[in-house]
């Protein structure tokens, strides 16, 4: 890579907030150099797969409100803006999602034997599993959600299913065990007849293109949810975005440019910034046992790592619970900040919940995030 710094004319990164860290400070001693080869050139998607192949109603419809321009060029997408305050337009585009709902419920049931209730809200992360893309965040949050549901059972929730997808690289031990997690916290949640159905957990088997293709078109919610400053750009969220799914994310990678062009109040940010992230590791001070101590929430789920609760073997979570209390393998203890963000990640998901209940206003978000993403 040094070699290719010095020799080559241009350098970039694969989104904005990417480029800048490499600017300032992965490799800021070339950037001193050489300031004018940094240049960014944030990735993309193909439309053909990610549109119009794996997503025909939506097309469609597409097609009949503004023609077929936009099969060429994405940008023409942005004609949808003419239709976001039409009444009739809100309701179509609700019936083209459901559609793709109710065909993912009926894949999952021919595949894998799952019953899911497409009136839920689709919660969807899909992705390599990896400890800073944090799925751990996510089903830590399902189990606080799952404690409420218990001392509450009359709670006012939106139902939703919370869908995962991943593979882990095949040595990586931590992953391998977080998708053991999300497996017994799914056999938890969805045998609890008390509940009443309104959280479910599902572990989507053998995460590829081809499962993406159903997953991607019937997304409510699409998680992006990393570390800020670790995800060099991601284009899972894209593919989401022009599906009419709404982010809900850290500023992190693409995201950062997908809130620019969505406006504030059509994504769900939370959690730390890149530079607060790189910030926290230099003062390296970071205790996360204070959290633990003062967030009864965070307290319960991680107690059920170990309790019993999930696994008879009280144990076989342990690495999880020490990872995020007292650091294992020489790592610092919550090196990705998922204790954290855990309350700010809570919060955005409670502003999700109250979104979602006004079926227009969502809809008419999900028309902006698939006009904006030319």
């Amino acid at each position: 890579a040094h070699m290719d710094i010095h020799y080559g004319y241009s350098v970039n990164g694969v989104a904005y907030l990417h480029t800048e860290i490499l600017k300032n400070e992965e490799l800021k001693p070339f950037y001193d150099i050489y300031p004018q080869k940094f240049n960014n050139k944030t990735n993309g998607i193909t439309f053909r797969r990610w549109l119009l192949h794996c997503n025909h109603e939506l097309t469609a419809w597409l097609d009949e409100k503004i023609g077929p321009d936009y099969r060429k060029d994405a940008t023409k997408l942005e004609k949808l803006l003419d239709y976001v305050n039409d009444e009739e337009t809100l309701k179509s585009l609700l019936v083209v999602k459901q559609k793709k709902k109710e065909d993912l419920a009926a894949y999952l049931k021919e595949t894998q034997g799952l019953e899911i209730n497409p009136n839920s809200i689709f919660d969807i992360q899909v992705k390599r599993l990896h400890e800073y893309k944090r799925q751990l965040l996510n089903v830590l949050h399902v189990l606080s959600l799952y404690n409420k549901l218990k001392v509450n059972p009359g709670l006012d929730i939106a139902p939703r299913t919370f869908i995962f997808g991943a593979k882990s690289a095949a040595g990586y031990r931590m992953a391998k065990l977080i998708i053991k997690l999300i497996n017994s916290v799914a056999d938890l949640v969805n045998n609890d007849e008390t509940i009443e159905g309104k959280i479910k957990v599902i572990f989507a088997e053998n995460y590829r293109v081809t499962l993406a293709e159903k997953l991607i078109p019937a997304a409510d919610v699409s998680e992006q949810i990393s570390t800020a400053s670790k995800e060099a750009s991601g284009t899972g969220n894209m593919k989401f975005m022009l599906n009419g799914a709404l982010t809900l994310g850290t500023l992190d990678g693409a995201n950062v440019e997908i809130r620019e062009e969505v406006g504030d109040e059509n994504i769900f940010i939370f959690g730390m910034k890149a530079d607060e992230v790189i910030a926290e590791y230099a003062k390296n001070d970071y205790n996360p046992w204070d959290i633990y101590n003062m967030n009864s929430d965070v307290r319960n789920v991680m107690n059920m790592l170990i309790n019993g609760t999930l696994d008879e073997d009280r144990e076989l979570f342990r690495d999880i619970y020490n990872s995020l209390l007292n650091g294992i393998n020489g790592n610092r203890p919550d090196e990705y900040f998922v204790l954290k963000d855990f309350a700010a990640y809570a919060e955005a998901q409670d502003r999700i919940d109250k979104a979602y209940k006004d079926k227009k206003h969502w809809a008419k978000m999900a028309i902006l995030n698939t006009a904006n993403s030319g």
